[in-house]
């Protein structure tokens, strides 16, 4: 299994490079989870813009599993994805990491294929595959070549409808899962910094401020029950979405799906929790060390408007101002002025995934690494300059254009990769959270509204620090900080 895990994790590598210029583009879904009576009734396809036009099928099975078809010849390979709507910010108390133990438990068998056949039966028709959890949604795809599309949307089907749950495969990966916060997380320089720390410390709702790795304790006390509990109620079709992209025929292709997926029996209705958060009104600061550091850092983070209102869409665009690219204004105060560090990342629900793929309140979050010499007030004092330009004389059109740009460029590639992980990371989540992939087609829409005024506006009322949590981390520096 060292192998298998290994393959995962650079395969998710090559998942977060994709994915990665889409935190600064039009991407996020409405909260609105319901499947309307209109997609249960009818297909639909995509509808023609000036831009780019995505071909889209979308229809619902009997059994309420989500079906998203998009073809596309360009190149030989299927792309098939699985979404389900249970991410770490919806799993139980008490079992903090258990939605990520469960990706775990899909690689370890069902009833048909073995323990890692599944793993094997990718590789050996020269794919790649990997699965993921975040905030709202655990997923599991597979690039292969087209040829053999029906045996992967029968193999998917083959774990949706019941996986080899046993004593042994749940113990075996508790240890990988906690040897793997062991290893990218408590004996890693930075490790959590600050993906795990900021949402604990800007957040109030439990749903969005515990530790998502899962506390060790927690992992430990995970049993059978809660495995075959946790797979019936997250688990079953009405919960989830399946998204075939690529060289494929769409009758023959919505055969499959009927054949293979049709007969699953839907699950229990999801009762999702309130995962609300009240308007910060205060700001909050915190202190870590870390032992393993050699330069201090910080990271700090602000709530993020309503997903597809006006504001949202002015906010990322001033992600894009503020930190995408060398000319964006902190990279340009922080790094080419003032000589704090070398780099500057950020984005909105950065770095686990991107401004669409999430479903309730959010942050956009920064991180830097600073040299021994400088202070952290010295770092703060000089993003509060750049914040208060901002929300003082605001943006004029032309470099509100040069963003727009950014924008656009980011999102084409995204959509236009061979491999198609990000056009079908983009479906499923319009599917999944809005019940409307086709509006992978209006993307664009939403930034006629955006203007210098509104962008300034929006820098004045979310960019407040009011609304911030920052954390200052310090490498050890003796005994006792030790």
């Amino acid at each position: 299994m060292k192998s298998a895990n290994s393959f995962k994790r650079q395969a998710m590598g090559l998942f977060v490079t994709l994915m990665a210029t889409t935190c600064l583009v039009a991407c996020s879904p409405s909260v609105d989870t319901h499947v309307s009576e209109t997609s249960k009734a009818s297909e639909s396809t995509s509808v023609k813009t000036s831009a780019f036009s995505v071909p889209v099928e979308y229809y619902t099975l009997d059994n309420g599993l989500k079906v998203v078809v998009s073809e596309d010849h360009t190149v030989p390979t299927t792309t098939i994805a699985v979404y389900y709507n249970i991410g770490f910010r919806i799993e139980p108390r008490d079992r903090t990491g258990f939605a990520h133990l469960f990706e775990h438990m899909m690689f370890q068998g069902s009833e048909n294929l073995g323990k890692a056949e599944f793993i094997g039966l990718v590789n050996s028709n020269g794919g790649v595959l990997n699965g993921s959890t975040r905030f709202d949604f655990t997923n599991y795809f597979e690039v292969v070549p087209s040829h053999t599309t029906e045996t992967f949307i029968w193999a998917e089907a083959d774990r949706m409808r019941g996986l080899d749950i046993t004593q042994e495969n749940l113990t075996n990966q508790q240890g990988v899962v906690k040897n793997e916060v062991k290893v990218n997380v408590l004996n890693q320089p930075y490790g959590g910094f600050p993906w795990l720390d900021l949402p604990q410390l800007a957040n109030e709702n439990w749903h969005n401020a515990h530790n998502f790795y899962g506390e060790l304790s927690d992992l430990d006390a995970a049993t059978l029950e809660d495995v075959d509990s946790f797979f019936d109620q997250f688990y079953a079709p009405n919960n989830a979405v399946v998204v075939i992209a690529g060289d494929v025929d769409p009758a023959q292709t919505k055969e499959w799906v009927e054949k293979y997926f049709g007969t699953i029996p839907a699950g229990p209705p999801v009762q999702l929790p309130d995962i609300s958060e009240n308007r910060q009104d205060g700001e909050k600061r915190s202190e870590k060390i870390d032992k393993l550091a050699p330069q201090p850092a910080l990271g700090w983070a602000y709530h993020v408007p309503e997903k597809w209102s006006p504001e949202w869409y002015a906010m990322t665009m001033l992600d894009i101002i503020l930190a995408n690219g060398k000319d964006s204004r902190l990279y340009q105060k922080l790094v080419q002025e003032k000589g704090y560090g070398s780099s500057i990342n950020a984005g909105i629900n950065w770095p686990l995934g991107n401004a669409l793929n999430y479903n309730g309140p959010m942050l956009w979050s920064a991180f830097m690494v600073y040299g021994n010499e400088h202070s952290a007030d010295d770092v703060i004092a000089d993003i509060d300059a750049v914040v208060a330009d901002l929300q003082t004389n605001g943006v004029d059109q032309a470099e509100l254009d040069r963003a727009m740009t950014k924008m656009r460029s980011g999102l084409y590639d995204t959509l236009g990769d061979g491999n198609r992980i990000g056009l079908v990371d983009t479906l499923a989540t319009l599917a999944l959270f809005e019940d409307n992939p086709q509006k992978i087609n209006s993307l664009m829409d939403g930034f006629d509204v955006v203007t210098p005024e509104l962008i300034q506006k929006t820098a004045q009322e979310y960019l407040r620090t009011t609304n911030r949590s920052l954390i200052t981390l310090k490498p050890a520096q003796s005994k006792g900080d030790k």
